[in-house]
């Protein structure tokens, strides 16, 4: 028996199919993001721009997160010492959680090491708390929903995604008595496009389901104090469990449920994921909260993100490049080749100094490979005109099609 050789049959293939990731060494500039130092394989290093970061507000630099960091360190150390039932439950933690509580408007909430790791346990634990439990989950859920759904041994349906005649008919043909949970996303990171919340909300309200909503891309971002887009929409007493993350808006580390204090007491008693991890640090606990309060009242930050990332839409728009908009501030540009979806981010960073991943399958399906770009507030006006010509330059060697109305 040869692994080697089965792994490099594996790796391999990624080779052929264009879909191989590297990892490009980067190093942010405290107080000069979105800039960052690319050091190269050889050792040489460049400024790049960053142009595909999650920290869509900049929060990870901001003073107000830093000083709360540092201060927790200093009073704390670095780490929290173990899982939260053991020595891992701080002040820090706390005060996050009733932070995020409060945000949503929701009794309690509930802190994990990320938000994956807050969909895969809380979702393939709430079947053990409602036996017979049936999940209908939209088609493009997050890889961390579908993993905790899958594990949970329970029932599940797949309907179309926003497809709300779908969704309707599959929980007609269930039985009238049968638990049941709505899982979907507020806003769908790779196309950008919203969730119908409301009426997915009368459907639960109609069927007797609950309503479990992932706002990992919107939480800080939409709604007066960056509740998420069910908060814009005025929705969130309807939805029964708000999941989030602080890892992109807000930052800094970490993911959460919100819902009521007893379904948070049982998925805090129930779930491995949660009962089996140590906790986040204290410092990380502490730069967090101090960031969703934050964002709690600074709506400008949010306004100037917004009116950014209008602005490299309408600039891409008028280049007629291939932009999926669905008026969300993320902004994915259509290449529809893995091979030349990762030439175009080679050339960018290599020629330009500009770092985009390219998003191949599986995270998007074959043939909507893309450039995904996400503005935040310090991408000025010059920057977004360097990014432009470049791509309006590339997209002529690369002889690709320019059509602003395919997707």
């Amino acid at each position: 028996m040869s692994y080697d050789s089965d792994l490099d049959t594996a790796l391999n293939r990624l080779h052929q199919e264009g879909r191989y990731r590297t990892f490009i060494d980067v190093e942010r500039e405290k107080g000069n993001f979105p800039n960052a130092v690319w050091t190269r394989e050889d050792g040489t290093q460049r400024e790049v721009t960053i142009w595909c970061g999650n920290d869509y507000l900049g929060m990870g630099q901001h003073p107000v997160v830093l000083n709360a960091m540092h201060e927790a360190i200093d009073a704390t150390g670095a780490g929290s010492g173990g899982t939260r039932n053991i020595s891992g439950t701080t002040v820090y933690h706390k005060r996050l959680e009733a932070e995020l509580a409060d945000l949503h408007g929701k009794e309690a909430a509930l802190l994990f090491t990320s938000a994956y790791i807050a969909n895969d346990a809380t979702l393939s634990t709430l079947p053990r708390l409602f036996p017979g439990l049936v999940i209908l989950s939209d088609a493009l859920n997050h890889a961390s929903m579908i993993e905790g759904i899958r594990r949970n041994g329970g029932h599940k349906q797949i309907f179309a995604h926003n497809d709300l005649d779908d969704l309707r008919a599959k929980l007609e043909a269930l039985p009238a008595n049968a638990p049941k949970l709505i899982a979907f996303e507020s806003l769908y990171s790779m196309d950008g496009d919203f969730a119908p919340i409301e009426a997915i909300c009368d459907l639960a309200d109609e069927f007797g389901a609950l309503t479990y909503i992932d706002e990992v891309h919107a939480v800080g971002m939409y709604g007066p104090r960056g509740g998420g887009v069910a908060e814009r929409d005025n929705l969130m007493d309807r939805i029964d469990i708000i999941n989030g993350t602080l890892a992109k808006a807000y930052g800094v580390m970490g993911g959460y449920i919100a819902a009521s204090a007893k379904m948070c007491d049982a998925i805090r008693s129930y779930a491995p994921g949660f009962i089996f991890t140590t906790s986040l640090p204290p410092a990380v606990a502490a730069g967090a909260a101090a960031s969703v309060a934050h964002l709690k009242t600074d709506t400008a930050l949010r306004e100037q993100h917004r009116q950014g990332a209008e602005a490299l839409k309408l600039r891409l728009r008028g280049l007629g490049l291939p932009l999926i908009d669905h008026g969300s501030h993320i902004v994915p540009v259509h290449v529809g080749d893995p091979v030349k979806c990762k030439m175009i981010s080679d050339m960018l960073l290599e020629e330009h100094g500009i770092y985009v991943q390219p998003i191949n399958f599986p995270t998007v399906p074959r043939g909507t490979e893309r450039l995904r770009f996400t503005p935040s507030p310090v991408h000025d006006a010059t920057t977004i005109d360097s990014l432009v010509k470049a791509l309006d330059m590339l997209w002529g060697q690369c002889a690709l099609n320019r059509d602003s109305l395919a997707c």
